[in-house]
């Protein structure tokens, strides 16, 4: 009987990283996919909402800036905080259970009666929502092989895409339909919480965060199904490879961390990065539909010219899930957002529908190709005993930019239209692709498992 001894994380993530793409590995990334794809639908949906309520609502611009983004102040705390529980819970426990708790909230504001209600309950969604999103990303990186990692991540990304076209579906054929449009727009929102009992019974657990808890027999008998359903069968053996120690194992020392010499560079530039971009995207994006319609579009053709921008989306996606393994993750990430500041430009710029609509698509197309390469570099950087945490906080001081665009849009208007608000946007998108260059770019290279 050949000698046998319990594997080590080391040998367990290069099981993981020499595995084909199996049928697993798609179950894993639909799974998480259909996920995040509901999220951008809800995070879609707001723009869409926001424009109706301030017909019926008779709303200021104030409150409609407040009621965009209050539920990104949730998400700025829901980030940070969602790290940290998926470095000591587990990533599909916190998965699941951000899922529940956006779901049944964006369900209930469809049964807000006034501007207070709606915005307690954005605020419930945002702390759901964005735990998940890093959650997610952090989660298929530890599972997917690492010569197509990269891309796969894009992929995981492109479900947003998915989402937010059906917003925008909702937001053209439901919303303007009735009064109670929004409120039945809200109630599809309520989905999610039945997913996530999906979620949590039939997706794996991640074997690199289950190593590094020292639950390794676990985490083999989760490797080896992926071995299984991609035809490998290892006989036992001895393993001699040294095991890794993780970098951090309490909740504090994960946030000192994060700025310790090794660590600080990279912390620094891709905090700087989400920042950046979630200011730009969300400042444009959450108001293109309301000044569509001060631009003197009605409601109608304001969503469907919206509808049109957002299904550039999806090529987006898939060229920068080509080019992310060809030219890497920062070459990529940079490009992209030096295509979206020009798109910005060319949009606040605009005087025709025919310009509109081709500088928002092409805006639409960069932008989301950068989102892609954002959230496939972001979990790399960092161990996996950091990990969460690492991708948590940079979203999480994403979401503080995404808080203060749309209430900032009202103002840049006022002050100097759509040119200048989108000249504006335009700057965030180069400081962010000059901050990519400060990250550490691990193409092809297996994870730190530390």
């Amino acid at each position: 009987m050949p000698d046998t001894v319990v594997p080590s994380r080391r040998s367990l993530a290069s099981r993981l990283d020499a595995l084909p793409l199996t049928r697993r590995h798609i179950r894993v990334l639909t799974g998480s996919g259909i996920g995040w794809a509901l999220d951008a639908m809800d995070v879609g949906l707001i723009s869409f909402i926001i424009a109706a309520l301030a017909q019926q609502w008779a709303l200021t611009p104030t409150q409609l800036g407040w009621i965009a983004s209050v539920g990104f102040i949730g998400m700025a705390i829901g980030a940070g905080v969602g790290g940290l529980l998926a470095d000591r819970y587990g990533r599909r426990q916190v998965f699941a259970l951000t899922l529940l708790v956006y779901g049944i909230a964006t369900g209930a504001s469809a049964l807000t009666a006034g501007v207070t209600g709606l915005l307690i309950l954005r605020f419930v969604v945002g702390l759901g929502l964005g735990a998940e999103l890093p959650v997610a990303s952090t989660y298929v990186s530890e599972l997917v092989p690492a010569r197509i990692r990269g891309r796969l991540i894009v992929v995981l990304e492109a479900f947003w895409a998915v989402g937010w076209t059906a917003a925008a579906l909702i937001g053209f054929f439901m919303i303007p339909a009735s009064e109670d449009g929004w409120r039945w727009a809200f109630a599809l929102g309520a989905i999610p919480a039945l997913y996530a009992v999906i979620v949590r019974w039939s997706l794996p657990e991640s074997p690199r965060w289950l190593a590094g808890r020292g639950r390794i027999t676990r985490a083999q008998r989760i490797v080896e199904a992926f071995e299984k359903d991609a035809g490998i069968v290892l006989a036992p053996a001895i393993n001699k490879e040294p095991d890794t120690r993780p970098v951090a194992v309490t909740t504090s020392a994960r946030l000192a961390t994060l700025w310790n010499r090794e660590f600080r560079l990279r912390t620094t530039s891709i905090w700087l990065v989400w920042f950046c971009v979630n200011f730009a995207y969300y400042g444009a994006f959450i108001w293109i539909p309301s000044i569509l319609v001060a631009a003197g579009y009605d409601l109608v053709r304001s969503f469907g010219f919206t509808l049109i921008i957002t299904l550039a989306q999806l090529p987006g996606y898939a060229v920068a899930a080509w080019l992310i393994e060809v030219w890497g993750r920062r070459t990529t990430l940079s490009v992209f957002l030096i295509g979206s500041a020009a798109s910005a430009v060319l949009f606040g710029t605009a005087g025709s529908t025919g310009m509109i609509i081709a500088a928002g698509m092409a805006l639409s197309f960069f932008n989301l190709g950068a989102w892609g390469a954002l959230y496939a570099v972001t979990p790399e950087i960092y161990p996996t005993s950091l990990r969460g945490t690492g991708a948590g906080w940079a979203a999480g001081v994403g979401r503080i930019a995404s808080i203060f665009a749309p209430v900032l849009v009202p103002t840049m208007l006022a002050a100097g239209g759509p040119a200048l608000a989108f000249t504006i946007f335009s700057a965030f998108f180069v400081v962010a692709a000059v901050a990519a260059w400060g990250l550490v770019d691990r193409r092809g290279a297996r994870l730190d498992d530390r």
